[in-house]
C-alpha cells in the first residue's frame, strides 16, 4: 500500500499535465490542420479529412503524452506527433470509407507516411492511383511539419531506420486489411508467415494488431529528442513497444469494438480467439509482457503509466458494459495492478466531462 501511495501521485501528476497542457496544445494543432483544409478543392478528400480529425482526435491526444516523456513539456513533439497521427487517421479513412479497394492506391498513399519520417526521401504524387486528387496541399503540409520537427531532434539519426521499418509494417497492414474482403485474411496470414520466426509467441492476428499502433514510433521520437540517447536505448524501446505495448494497444481497441465490427462486417482481430476466456488470457499475457518490458526502460514510471493508461482508457469505454465484457475488463485491470483501478475511475470521470 505504501508503494501505491508513493507512485500514484506521480501518475496523477502526469495525467494532470496531459489534460491541462498537452490536450490544449493538441487542439491548437488540430485547429490549424482544419484551417488548412479550407484550401482542399476535392469534396471527398475534405470530407474524409475533417471526419478523421473530428472522430479520431483522441488518437492525437493519447499519442502526444510522449511530449512529457523526459520531464517538462516538449511542444515540438506535439507538433510532430499530431501531424503524423493526422496523416495516419486521414489515410485510414481514405482506405476504409471512400469506396476504393485498390492495393496499389493504398500503397502509394501510405508512401506519404514514409516520406514524413524520412526527411531525405522525395515527395511523390501520393494520390497517383487514388480516384480523388487536389487536396490543396494538405497531405504535403502534414509531411512538411513532420520533417521540420524531425530535423531538430538531436538523436533522430539513431532511430530513423527503426521508425521507417515500423511505418513500413503499419503501411503493409493498411494495404492488406482494406483491400477486397476475400483477400484480406490470406494476405495477412502470408505476411505473418514471412515474419513468424521473429515473433514465435504471437498469433498472426496479434502481430497484425501490433503493426497497427503508432505508439512505438512516438516513443522513439521522444527518445530521439534526448541528446544523450544511445543506439541501445532505441533498440530497447523498439523491442518492448513492438510487439508488446503496440499489440496491447490495438487489441484493446478491437476488444471494445467487437459488436460494432460484427454489425458492420468489418475485420476484427479479437474475433479470432476461440472465446472470451482465451481473449482474456492473451490480453493478460500482453499486459504482463508490456509492463515487465517497460520497467527496464529509462523513466519506467512514465512508460508503465502509459501501459496502465491504455487499459484505463479503453476499458472505461461504455461499449465494454454494453457488450457484457466487464468481467474481462476487471481481470485485465487486476493483472495490471491496483493503481490501474484508480486510473480507470479517473478515465470514467474524464469521459463524463467529455475530456476524452
Amino acid at each position: 500500500m505504501s508503494l501505491l501511495r508513493t507512485r500514484f501521485p506521480a501518475k496523477l501528476a502526469l495525467v494532470s499535465r496531459l489534460v491541462t497542457r498537452v490536450f490544449p496544445a493538441v487542439e491548437q494543432e488540430l485547429d490549424r490542420w482544419r484551417t488548412k483544409l479550407d484550401d482542399c478543392r476535392n469534396r471527398e478528400l475534405a470530407s474524409q479529412a475533417h471526419a478523421s480529425i473530428r472522430h479520431k482526435r483522441f488518437h492525437a491526444q493519447g499519442g502526444s503524452v510522449y511530449a512529457l516523456a523526459y520531464g517538462g513539456f516538449n511542444r515540438d513533439l506535439v507538433r510532430l506527433i499530431v501531424a503524423l497521427q493526422t496523416i495516419s487517421d486521414y489515410l485510414d479513412n481514405l482506405c476504409d470509407r471512400a469506396g476504393c479497394l485498390d492495393q496499389q492506391a493504398f500503397r502509394q498513399l501510405h508512401d506519404s507516411m514514409t516520406a514524413a519520417v524520412n526527411p531525405t526521401s522525395e515527395i511523390a504524387d501520393f494520390y497517383r492511383y487514388y480516384p480523388y486528387h487536389a487536396d490543396g496541399g494538405y497531405l504535403n503540409a502534414l509531411i512538411g511539419q513532420c520533417r521540420s520537427v524531425l530535423q531538430t531532434l538531436p538523436s533522430y539519426h539513431l532511430a530513423t531506420e527503426d521508425v521507417i521499418e515500423l511505418v513500413g509494417l503499419y503501411s503493409d497492414l493498411q494495404v492488406y486489411k482494406h483491400t477486397h474482403l476475400s483477400d484480406r485474411e490470406p494476405l495477412l496470414i502470408n505476411w505473418f508467415d514471412v515474419q513468424r520466426h521473429d515473433y514465435p509467441d504471437l498469433h498472426w492476428w496479434e502481430f497484425a494488431a501490433a503493426t497497427g499502433s503508432t505508439l512505438a514510433m512516438f516513443a522513439l521520437f521522444a527518445t530521439a529528442s534526448r541528446t544523450q540517447a544511445t543506439t541501445a536505448d532505441v533498440q530497447h524501446i523498439r523491442a518492448v513497444y513492438f510487439p508488446w505495448v503496440c499489440g496491447l494497444h490495438i487489441l484493446l481497441d478491437y476488444f471494445i469494438d467487437q459488436e460494432e465490427d460484427r454489425q458492420g462486417g468489418d475485420l476484427n482481430f479479437v474475433s479470432y480467439y476461440r472465446d472470451a476466456t482465451e481473449c482474456r488470457d492473451r490480453l493478460q499475457f500482453f499486459v504482463r509482457r508490456a509492463l515487465d518490458g517497460v520497467s527496464g526502460l529509462p523513466r519506467p514510471l512514465f512508460h508503465r503509466t502509459v501501459v496502465k493508461g491504455l487499459l484505463a482508457l479503453y476499458l472505461s469505454d461504455p461499449k465494454v458494459k454494453k457488450q457484457g465484457l466487464q468481467w474481462v475488463a476487471h481481470d485485465l485491470i487486476h493483472t495490471a495492478g491496483r493503481d490501474t483501478t484508480l486510473l480507470y475511475h479517473l478515465c470514467r470521470a474524464l469521459r463524463r466531462f467529455h475530456t476524452i
